[in-house]
């Protein structure tokens, strides 16, 4: 955009002080001049996200003496708080409601640490990157000199991506122009699908709202896809009242219809999508040119074993691999433990997550358990002589976790135990996306429903790990291969075919969008995203059940509900027969536990 602008007014004249960058790079610009009008030197440093991260950590230390027995977050997901609070400008307590209500009990607490946060970085004669943005602000609407100057320097403000502004930028730019108004802003409604990271729809959607003479120009013309998708997309973003109308018009010749596909089980579906791809491929469409979307990554792990098994490369984006994730490594530790005691690689995991027990003290306890061969012996250890009070705290914990293994032998009613033990306060505790890493932890039991020994689980497992690691290390700039993505990281990306999966209600739209407000709205523009993505060829599914040997019903997306049958082509699957399998028990009945199941075909 900036070498746009550039070619158009002319490089020659330096009078003409084109500014272009991000936010965060102009605020830091402008306040190496001003920041002296504010209490800082305009020496100051500018602290990464780990260094703030750090430095909550600090301020949390020192303002509470016993967190972990209050179940207190992170100071990762403390400092998320505050900066979303910033960049949305709201008081903590809303950025807590709307990024973590489970911890809004301990919104006192984390108002005090952000103050003490702020005071720390003044001392340290240092800004954030919300800082760079919040002081900027600061200075524009309480020092009217510097206001004046900078409303006169910047007498044209470009925006690009205008949709995925937060209120704190779009407040800066609103005040840039209040002076000339010469205010351009590019972007598209939507594609308004960052809420999570403050991004603000109303920015753009009220734009004509605070500025009343401004013209809109709409860009209707779309070269990326055929007729038949346009057609689509125009059908599922017409769904949202809060818009900007448009209608997107193709450039490409007619192709196929986008196709909607029902499968019996999130397995069936992988199995279809691996068999289509390699079609594909075969009919001369290279991998690289086709990707697999998805709304979350925990429902990815049946597809990524069939791809494995297929031997089909693939490149993961928007988060890692299944089987590569840290909390699917740290539960295999604790099974790895309850096969093998002498699993020394498996003790030193488990016993990092435990409070207290740092690799000194994880040394001596792996001297204790390095001749224990039986599961029940290791509740027998009584190390208290060699831990002191903390690290003997971290034992029991552990003990609580691993207890219960102790008398069991199928592999997923193991990791659904581990769940709902301490390791759940853990991971609530020390990460900000515990939800998704518990969503990920379920669909890894379902996966172990289809093992009755944990050896075999365990080897099977590593097996594919082993396949992963192998392919990542082998993997070149050049090499062909299959991209796998959520949608929010395929945003501005194309492929001439796409596949867009598990599309059903609590997954896409997800849980949370029911509850919050415009969260409908928002997960409808996220489904169009996915949609404009394919340039030829479509294909949307879901499964219709969920679990592996027990059965619990899945309801399609509403958007699939809401397309007009004459946009789509419905197709049932061919390998598996035309309904869906329901497979009952020697009982003819399902256990419940915490689903809900068919315990019988009447039912249905």
């Amino acid at each position: 955009m900036l070498s746009r602008v550039r070619s158009i007014v002319g490089t020659g004249d330096s009078r003409l002080g084109v500014w272009g960058g991000t936010f965060h790079a102009i605020g830091n610009r402008v306040l190496r001049s001003y920041a002296d009008r504010l209490g800082f030197g305009r020496d100051f440093t500018i602290l990464d996200n780990e260094d703030s991260r750090d430095l909550v950590k600090l301020c949390l230390k020192e303002a509470l003496t016993d967190v972990e027995s209050k179940r207190f977050p992170s100071a990762a997901t403390i400092f998320d708080v505050i900066s979303f609070a910033r960049s949305a400008r709201v008081p903590i307590e809303e950025s807590l409601d709307r990024k973590y209500p489970r911890f809004l009990q301990f919104s006192g607490e984390i108002e005090s640490i952000a103050a003490a946060y702020a005071r720390r970085k003044r001392m340290a004669n240092a800004m954030d990157f919300d800082d760079l943005l919040a002081f900027w602000l600061e200075l524009l609407q309480t020092d009217a000199a510097v206001s004046d100057r900078l409303c006169s320097l910047f007498r044209y403000v470009l925006v690009d991506e205008y949709q995925d502004t937060n209120p704190l930028q779009a407040a800066i730019t609103d005040h840039l122009a209040s002076k000339h108004g010469n205010l351009l802003v590019v972007g598209d409604d939507a594609q308004s699908i960052y809420s999570f990271r403050a991004a603000a729809v109303e920015n753009i959607l009220t734009f004509p709202k605070r500025f009343p003479k401004a013209k809109i120009f709409k860009l209707e013309t779309n070269y990326r896809s055929s007729p038949e998708i346009l057609k689509l997309a125009n059908a599922i973003i017409s769904g949202n009242r809060e818009q900007f109308k448009k209608n997107l018009r193709p450039v490409r010749p007619a192709d196929v219809k986008p196709v909607v596909v029902a499968f019996s089980t999130a397995g069936e579906e992988a199995e279809h999508v691996a068999r289509r791809i390699l079609s594909l491929r075969q009919d001369g469409l290279a991998l690289n040119d086709m990707a697999v979307l998805f709304r979350a990554t925990h429902i990815t792990q049946p597809l990524e074993m069939e791809l494995m098994r297929r031997d089909i490369p693939y490149e993961y984006r928007g988060g890692m691999k299944f089987f590569e994730r840290a909390h699917i490594k740290d539960i295999l530790a604790f099974l790895r433990i309850r096969e093998n005691p002498k699993d020394a690689m498996a003790w030193m995991r488990v016993l990092s997550l435990q409070e207290g027990i740092g690799e000194a003290t994880a040394g001596k306890l792996l001297d204790r358990v390095r001749g224990i061969s039986d599961a029940q012996k290791v509740l027998e250890l009584d190390p208290v002589q060699i831990l002191g009070t903390k690290a003997f705290r971290g034992w029991n914990t552990f003990l609580a976790s691993y207890r219960p293994l102790a008398g069991m032998d199928l592999p997923a009613p193991m990791i659904r135990t581990l769940v709902e033990g301490p390791y759940k306060d853990h991971l609530i505790r020390e990460h900000q996306d515990a939800e998704s890493r518990i969503q990920d932890l379920e669909q890894f039991a379902i996966f172990a429903e289809g093992y009755k020994k944990l050896g075999d689980f365990l080897s099977e497992v590593a097996l594919k790990d082993d396949y992963g690691a192998k392919r990542s290390a082998g993997a070149t700039e050049d090499r062909e291969r299959l991209i796998l993505s959520t949608i929010h990281q395929s945003k501005g990306l194309e492929w001439d075919a796409v596949f867009v999966i598990h599309m059903v209600e609590g997954v896409f739209p997800n849980k949370r969008a029911a509850v919050e407000e415009n969260g409908i709205e928002e997960e409808r523009r996220l489904f169009y995203v996915a949609a404009t993505r394919a340039r030829r060829s479509l294909n949307l599914s879901y499964p219709t059940t969920a679990g592996y040997d027990i059965l619990s019903i899945q309801n399609p997306s509403q958007f699939l509900d809401e397309l007009n049958p004459k946009l789509i082509e419905a197709r049932r699957p061919t390998a598996h027969g035309d309904e869906p399998v329901i497979e009952l028990d020697r009982l003819g009945e399902r256990s419940v536990g915490n689903h809900q199941y068919l315990r019988d075909v009447n039912e249905l």
